[in-house]
């Protein structure tokens, strides 16, 4: 079935709109899931919980590309879970080390002047990923949006691990200087 059909049904409010979700994007969504959390329970939740909100979510919005705008449902969902794990201790796990690595790019800090800057901060972000090669983007985005591995990342891509975490590294240090050059105080 294909996206238009799909998000018909959810406007419908047609409960095949989740069954034809489910087998067309249902891997897609664990993997994101998956690769945040480390488990496969709740990854399973998580994923069940990216119907629903996809369900509240259509219609009020049309998205242009069902892909991602279930993988973002999935991933903040992820974010969520993984945040309420690990309040209270500091596990290990690719997760902490993503956002380990990513810390000396993005601050944490979220008072008001950043909250208006988010979209500015989304765009620009944006910006930096197309202007590199698309190899580079891809091993950036599998690292920091899909949290994959970098061992995943290097066998996928027939390239050494060391390789593929200087890769990161270097793209992290050009997007700390692209976000300095554009004004972001990190």
């Amino acid at each position: 079935m294909d996206d238009n059909s799909i998000i018909q049904l959810y406007w419908d409010r047609d409960d095949q709109a989740i069954t034809a979700t489910a087998e067309k994007y249902g891997r897609y969504c664990k993997a994101i899931a998956r690769n945040i959390l480390e488990s496969e329970e709740d990854a399973e939740e998580c994923v069940n919980d990216t119907y629903l909100g996809a369900w509240n979510a259509m219609p009020k919005h049309w998205p242009e590309e069902l892909a991602p705008f279930l993988g973002k449902i999935t991933r903040n969902l992820s974010f969520n879970r993984y945040k309420c794990n690990h309040a209270q201790k500091r596990g290990g796990g690719e997760m902490a080390l993503v956002l380990e690595e990513l810390g000396d790019c993005v601050s944490d800090n979220d008072d008001v002047e950043q909250a208006m800057d988010r979209q500015e901060l989304v765009r620009v972000i944006g910006e930096f990923l197309m202007s590199l090669s698309a190899k580079k983007r891809s091993i950036f985005l599998r690292r920091y949006w899909y949290a994959e591995s970098v061992s995943e990342i290097a066998c996928d891509c027939g390239m050494p691990q060391n390789t593929v975490s200087k890769t990161l590294e270097r793209a992290r240090k050009q997007l700390r200087t692209y976000l300095c050059e554009r004004g972001f105080a990190l």
